[in-house]
């Protein structure tokens, strides 16, 4: 085997607030790696100072450094060294660092492996609510300009949950600027503190958003979710009466989905996306007084944030 083969680049996934979440491969991997590569040498050697790792050499890549530090990295894998990739928290090149270095890792004919683990743009998505099948992921928005509103545009228009990624000083302006731009009665999932012992999640109409208490809090990062556009359809200004009919006629959200689907011949998104929007079906967050979830406040394992 040539020392090209050798040379191996692994994206190791580390926890976002609660470290009873660290995987025992990425345990190994932190551990085990010739060199790890982190956004901030002081945080990653805070993590691995309480998993109790002794730390290989670590290399700090960040945003201002990565296109450099990517050649440096392909020659440790010449070398036949096994690299290790890190970001402050969460899964790597997902709002952070580690793109380039990936890709010239590929480049250069080295293999890349993931050591899957925590995510909060995945744990803020399964708590939405939203459904479970596609999704797009837009990270941090521009801050302002054409940009920011072009891409306020994109997800706005999506049919699919997109979910988002906001400091906790810009998370009110962003609400904001998304009832703004759609209807007020789009659904929203608020996340902050995942994992963590004050973990929150808030769901309700993008119109009350920006009241709720969980954006009012600022503190935290945040993980937006947006419920997906309505699909356009003809018919669609039947299916408020209808759903008014089916809630009254007591049925259940899940009956009220496929009697909709049947009565009206519409699509099952079309019909679930509007049964989850409507008021009258019991166990909608719409019946919650502040519409307010809270995660367990019992004892917190040990947190790094």
């Amino acid at each position: 085997m040539s020392d090209r083969a050798q040379g191996e680049l692994v994206v190791i996934a580390t926890p976002i607030g609660n470290l009873g979440d660290v995987t025992v491969r990425a345990r190994e991997l932190l551990g085990g790696v010739d060199l790890l590569c982190c956004e901030d040498t002081r945080t990653t050697g805070k993590l691995l100072s309480l998993l109790g790792i002794a730390p290989p050499r670590l290399l700090s890549l960040h945003e201002h450094n990565e296109a450099e530090r990517a050649n440096e990295i392909v020659e440790r894998l010449r070398d036949g060294q096994r690299v290790g990739l890190v970001c402050d928290a969460g899964t790597p090149l997902l709002s952070d660092p580690g793109g380039r270095v990936v890709s010239a890792a590929i480049g250069a004919g080295f293999a890349v492996v993931a050591a899957p683990g925590a995510s909060a743009a995945l744990g803020a998505l399964v708590v939405s609510g939203f459904g479970g099948g596609r999704f797009r992921f837009e990270g941090f928005l521009p801050r302002k300009g054409k940009e920011r509103a072009g891409r306020v545009a994109a997800v706005v228009s999506s049919p699919d949950p997109v979910v988002l990624y906001e400091a906790p000083r810009r998370v009110l302006a962003t609400l904001a600027d998304l009832a703004r731009a759609c209807d007020g009665e789009r659904l929203v999932a608020i996340s902050r503190e995942l994992t963590k012992l004050h973990e929150q999640t808030w769901q309700g109409p993008l119109a009350a958003a920006v009241s709720s208490p969980v954006a009012l809090a600022q503190r935290g990062e945040y993980v937006v979710v947006i419920s997906g556009a309505p699909e356009t359809d003809d018919r669609g200004r039947d299916l408020g009466a209808t759903l008014d009919k089916l809630a009254t006629a007591g049925l259940s959200r899940h009956d009220a989905v496929a009697a909709l689907e049947v009565i009206l011949g519409v699509s099952h998104r079309v019909a679930y996306d509007a049964a989850l929007a409507h008021r009258g079906f019991p166990g909608s967050g719409w019946a919650a007084p502040e519409g307010v979830r809270i995660g367990d406040e019992g004892q917190d394992p040990v947190s790094i944030g």
